[in-house]
């Protein structure tokens, strides 16, 4: 039997009115909107259409949105002035910088000037080191999405032999934190692991966080797997493509993501979600 898709549009729009309900009882009695600065430094096309979306979404769940956009030049010294004043303002709840950066910025000195109870990514060592330790904070958007999706279907996660195929600091390494968190076993895949084919035939759970189109072959797909594809790539004749060779590995597992509509959606669901978390936890001191 085909596998059943897992419908990532579906799951955020449960996610979005949670996000929508708590936006109206933080702003009961004419308190102000949880806010999220978003930072968007140069014009790269694919960057300024997840900005444009997560501006929009902010509108749609009554989330207060700043926008800010710098030239692809801008000196790192503006950047982290822009984000220290977002540090200290007492009306800003989230900072979200689009990656990734122009080269001549250091990524990692960015992420570790933005205060952590303001990094609605949960991208900053403080959180994944919160995460690492299970007593998580604000949690990485698109490996938090995944638990969602995997909730929605029903997924036990107990003893499961889950296999996460990438290691990358945003996605990969914190998504096997959130797995084990979960109570599941998990390995992880890199460009230096033997025999992936291996790993993968023997995933219960399996996430591919690459971005390398097709990477995974439908056949290793383990039956009765749940297949969950982070990659995206867009191919010669445009058309967008997953990690794992889809239509092959539909034919042998339980649950698939499509791409797009898979996880995409729960990424930016997540950070209109952190981004209320981080004003909850603000205003409660």
């Amino acid at each position: 039997m085909p596998a059943r898709l897992i419908d990532g549009k579906a799951v955020a729009a449960e996610v979005l009115a949670r996000v929508r309900a708590a936006v109206v009882r933080l702003t009961a009695g004419q308190r102000p909107p949880p806010t999220l600065a978003t930072i968007l430094v140069g014009d790269d096309a694919a960057s300024q259409i997840y900005v444009r979306n997560k501006r929009r979404t902010c509108e749609e769940v009554g989330i207060g949105s700043r926008s800010h956009n710098l030239p692809a030049d801008v000196a790192q010294s503006r950047l982290l002035e822009l984000i220290g004043a977002l540090n200290a303002a007492d009306d800003v709840d989230g900072i979200l910088v689009q990656l990734p950066l122009p080269p001549h910025i250091d990524t990692t000195e960015v992420i570790e000037y933005i205060r952590a109870d303001k990094d609605v990514d949960g991208f900053h060592p403080y959180n994944v080191g919160r995460l690492a330790q299970r007593i998580p904070a604000l949690r990485p958007c698109t490996p938090a999405g995944v638990i969602e999706l995997l909730c929605h279907t029903g997924e036990t996660f107990y003893g499961r032999d889950a296999v996460v195929v990438g290691a990358s600091n945003h996605v990969g390494r914190p998504m096997a934190l959130e797995l084990l968190l979960a109570g599941a076993t998990v390995t992880v895949c890199h460009r230096f692991t033997r025999d992936l084919a291996a790993h993968v035939q023997r995933a219960e759970i399996l996430v591919a966080a690459v971005g390398k189109p097709g990477l995974i072959r439908g056949d290793w797909v383990r039956q009765g797997a749940t297949v969950i594809d982070i990659g995206i790539s867009r191919l010669a004749d445009n058309r967008l493509t997953g990690d794992v060779q889809f239509e092959a590995a539909s034919q042998r597992a339980a649950w698939i993501t499509p791409v797009p509509g898979g996880v995409g959606p729960m990424t930016v669901a997540m950070l209109m979600h952190n981004t209320v978390e981080a004003a909850q936890r603000r205003r409660a001191r």
